[in-house]
């Protein structure tokens, strides 16, 4: 089956908002085992969305929208899907109901215009939405699929898993499963250099490698009868992967540094505190993502001036005037420093150039050192990362956590 991703919003078209359903729905559709080979945007304008939907299924037996169900005359999604099917507009008693009660519940007032999308293709299936007023739709008919989606993703998102997945996971013949291992401190030309003789030599699970943010991803993907039997096959491979990597794979699936350091940090029953100069308290933020990080997380300061790093953190007036703040002297005693205050098992520092400005021969930009003492036992990092000032001190973020994680480990 091969499918086409249509987003239908000129408020996406000019930028104003991120298309996230696309990746999500990308995502999905490739677990699935079906194939996407476009992702077409167009604006709410009635001509231009007749043309690409009927384009879109002059190369695609699945057409999947997102967004134009609303209760305004631009929103025309459902309208033009059954033109394109012939399909007469007919209310859902039951859609109908479920938008009243949904206005009854918010404490608003329900306008004329709402009754709108409670309209539907006669011989459609109509998805229900219990996230928002506008139901989802899907219209099979001469070996063509179309699925209207809400463009709002809280809606999008449900709907999908728990409606259309299903639905269209029956009209495959294969179960595909798909199992991710994330990577850190490996750069992706050298991770596929690792696995390229595995990559090459497979074709079922196949063996997809790719960027994102700080770290690298490896994919393996199985096609089965059914889920058992591609997990069987998946984990051979699996296995030697992580045989080369070891504690390079630090998580699986959809997961992130962060979370995978707090429940190290709860699990191994350590408690924490940052002092941190040039990242500027995102790694504190980072951890506090995860709940349940109170138990182990005590405090986090952000010392940007040597006057901080000594009134906060104890860090000799002799130290920054010999070494400066970026040094691997400074970051010791701030780590130690944040330790020492909070009465914690563990200090991680940052201090470092993000730059633009600031950097020197000796102290480039994208120099950064990260301190680290844990129960007593201190060391450094130095690091040196290039990029623009945000991608600096999102890297530093990242590699300060997976520095601590794998001291962790040892």
């Amino acid at each position: 089956m091969k499918a086409e991703i249509i987003a239908v919003g000129t408020e996406i078209l000019l930028g104003d908002i991120l298309n996230t359903n696309a990746q999500y729905l990308a995502l999905q559709l490739a677990e699935l085992g079906i194939d996407v080979y476009y992702q077409s945007v167009v604006g709410d304008n009635p001509q231009r969305l007749k043309d690409t939907i009927f384009h879109a299924f002059s190369r695609a037996s699945l057409i999947i929208t997102t967004g134009g169900l609303g209760p305004t005359e631009d929103d025309l999604t459902k309208e033009t899907g059954a033109e394109y099917f012939d399909e007469e507009l007919v209310l859902d008693e039951r859609a109908l109901k479920r938008i009243e009660n949904y206005f009854n519940k918010v404490g608003r007032k329900m306008t004329e215009n709402n009754r709108k999308q409670a309209f539907v293709p006669k011989n459609s299936t109509v998805l229900y939405n219990d996230n928002g007023t506008a139901p989802g739709i899907i219209i099979e008919k001469n070996n063509k699929i179309l699925v209207m989606l809400p463009g709002p993703p809280k809606e999008t998102v449900p709907m999908f898993e728990q409606q259309v997945k299903p639905y269209l996971a029956k009209k495959q013949e294969y179960t595909f499963v798909s199992r991710v291992l994330r990577i850190a401190g490996v750069g992706e030309s050298s991770m596929e250099t690792i696995v390229k003789d595995l990559i090459d030599s497979q074709t079922n699970p196949s063996i997809a490698p790719y960027a994102k943010d700080a770290e690298s991803i490896l994919r393996i993907t199985a096609k089965a009868k059914d889920k058992q039997q591609a997990e069987q096959m998946i984990e051979p491979v699996a296995q030697e992967i992580y045989r080369r990597f070891g504690n390079d794979i630090y998580a699986e699936g959809e997961t992130n540094m962060q979370t995978t350091v707090a429940k190290l940090l709860i699990d191994k029953q350590k408690t924490i505190a940052t002092a941190e100069s040039c990242t500027g308290g995102a790694i504190a933020s980072a951890l506090v993502e995860y709940a349940g990080i109170s138990s182990a997380f005590i405090d986090g300061c952000v010392t940007y001036s040597n006057a901080s790093k000594q009134n906060r953190l104890g860090v000799k007036s002799e130290t920054l005037q010999k070494y400066g703040a970026v040094s691997p002297q400074t970051a010791i005693e701030m780590a130690e420093g944040a330790a020492k205050t909070a009465n914690a098992n563990i200090g991680l520092s940052t201090t470092g150039v993000a730059g633009p400005d600031g950097g020197t021969e000796q102290k480039p930009v994208g120099l950064v050192y990260i301190g680290l003492t844990i129960d007593g036992v201190t060391t450094v990092k130095e690091c040196h990362f290039v990029g623009n000032r945000e991608k600096i001190r999102v890297r530093a973020v990242y590699t300060a956590l997976d520095y601590l994680r794998r001291e962790l480990l040892k």
